[in-house]
């Protein structure tokens, strides 16, 4: 493989990963993630709490972890290194990871960065406390095309980054 590891599965110095949190990615978000796993020969783990069907590639593989609370959130934590990119719409998994020194991006494209994600981080809770009192808030409007070129455009440009630094 392109991204030697050890035996912890961590990533060796200076090899970046994409870990996609996907238990809720969209399929065509994951086709995109595909596709761009091997045009740029850069290791892409899905990580899941079921079995996640990946294409064969010497570059994506899945990661099963066990049912629970964030058990998903917490294996791509332990495993990111500085640089990497989580690809998730958890807004709390995307904090820990700018906190690791990671890059985190929504499945719409959006980049969340440490001046941004205290916002997004408040807004989250609010609507928490809202659902949490009874009041019904919606969930995200459906993904458009203009959403997945969004995220594909966002993708390249981390990959292009990556390219110029390896």
């Amino acid at each position: 493989m392109n991204t030697p590891t050890d035996a912890s599965g961590t990533a060796s110095p200076g090899a970046t990963r994409v870990w996609v949190d996907a238990d809720a990615c969209p399929n065509v978000i994951k086709d995109i993630l595909f596709r761009a796993a091997e045009r740029a020969q850069v290791e892409t783990i899905l990580v899941a709490n079921q079995w996640i069907r990946t294409p064969p590639s010497r570059f994506v593989r899945s990661m099963q972890v066990a049912g629970g609370l964030d058990a998903a959130d917490s294996a791509i934590v332990d495993r990111i290194g500085r640089g990497d990119l989580v690809v998730t719409a958890d807004i709390p998994l995307a904090s820990l990871a700018i906190a690791k020194g990671a890059l985190a991006l929504n499945p719409r494209g959006e980049l969340y960065t440490a001046d941004t994600i205290a916002q997004r981080l408040s807004m989250r809770n609010f609507m928490d406390e809202l659902r949490g009192a009874g009041i019904a808030t919606g969930g995200p409007p459906a993904l458009h095309a203009r959403d997945r070129q969004a995220f594909a455009n966002a993708l390249d440009t981390w990959l292009a980054q990556r390219a110029r630094t390896t």
